[in-house]
């Protein structure tokens, strides 16, 4: 039997928490939130879990594993504490709004060897990973254009945004893993723009609402990226990828699959409401890949490793819009030093 802990029992917390307590050979033994809310009380009832501070966690030596579903400001220093008691780790993205500390972290998981695994859901869900298979099997030729659109249904209020990190730190991460998860290949610039165009108060915490960001791989290839906290059909999640010999394309899941034809045409029903409803069967199986990686020691599509390559990226997006020129990305590139 694995002991698991989860951090946060806030949105994402709640998925992750049960996703966990329903693998069979897991049980959930803590849950830590500092704030005492309806909802932790429903989660650990739910999920069978104790109510608990972070100190009880690391110094129970039955805990297998932990995951990091909390505030971003809380993910630097629980996984430097995982890493030093030797327990495996899931963590959501970001590692830490702080570069530098992200950095010192991968490192410090590294070394100590412990399985980590970042929750970049879209890598296990299942149209996601049907493009990445086909592209990585050669059936459709070299990728040569890679288009992605991520629009939220509304904008978040302004007291998210102002712990959030910001619209490129927060989503469009997730973009930008998947940018490097189906082209393979070393970016060689990044070029960003950004604009408030739909939220006043948005622009008053100084954060974007609206952004594009094109990547170019070394071999020249293209990615890019579009996004918006506002999407008038709702939840948008979509992509295509222009290969040598086919295009592939990923569309908004509907709520529904039945159509409703008339003589006005033919409707769809509309796109899942949010990231909790659209990736429901990504979250499942991530989090079935964790327990494998407890159990078996298999390594999960995306790691300490990723999650930094994917911040890497997004900073140098941020820098490229708030300089307005394209970054000369590379290996060794960071935001404190540029290309090294």
């Amino acid at each position: 039997m694995k002991k698991l802990a989860c951090f946060g029992a806030g949105r994402i917390g709640q998925v992750h928490a049960t996703n966990a307590a329903a693998q069979l050979g897991v049980a959930l033994i803590y849950l830590v939130d500092p704030v005492d809310t309806p909802a932790r009380t429903e989660l650990a009832a739910h999920t069978g879990a104790n109510i608990t501070n972070t100190d009880t966690v690391f110094d129970d030596p039955s805990i297998d594993g932990i995951l990091i579903a909390s505030s971003t400001n809380s993910h630097g220093d629980l996984l430097m504490r995982a890493a030093k008691a030797g327990k495996a780790v899931f963590c959501e993205k970001p590692i830490s709004l702080d570069f530098a500390l992200t950095q010192q972290v991968m490192e410090a998981v590294e070394a100590s060897g412990i399985p980590c695994m970042m929750g970049f859901q879209r890598r296990y869900d299942a149209s996601f990973r049907a493009v990445h298979a086909r592209i990585a099997s050669g059936m459709s030729g070299s990728l040569e254009q890679l288009t992605m659109f991520s629009r939220d249904p509304s904008p978040p209020p302004r007291s998210y945004v102002e712990t959030s990190g910001g619209m490129f730190r927060d989503s469009t991460i997730h973009d930008a893993d998947m940018a490097r998860f189906l082209l393979a290949e070393e970016i060689a610039t990044v070029y960003a723009v950004g604009a408030c165009l739909i939220s006043d108060e948005i622009g008053v915490a100084g954060d974007v609402d609206t952004l594009m960001v094109t990547l170019t791989t070394v071999s020249g290839r293209m990615a890019n990226i579009t996004a918006c906290r506002r999407g008038p059909m709702g939840y948008d999640q979509r992509l295509e990828a222009l290969c040598a010999r086919e295009v592939l394309n990923v569309e908004n899941q509907t709520q529904t699959h039945m159509t409703v034809s008339s003589a006005d045409g033919k409707r769809l029903a509309a796109p899942e409401n949010y990231f909790i409803e659209r990736f429901r069967q990504a979250y499942a199986a991530e989090m079935e890949a964790f327990v494998d990686l407890l159990e078996n020691g298999k390594a999960p599509l995306a790691g300490i490793r990723d999650g930094y390559e994917a911040q890497r990226l997004v900073e140098a997006a941020l820098q490229s819009y708030q300089t307005g020129v394209p970054v000369a990305f590379g290996a060794d590139w960071t935001p404190q030093g540029g290309a090294a």
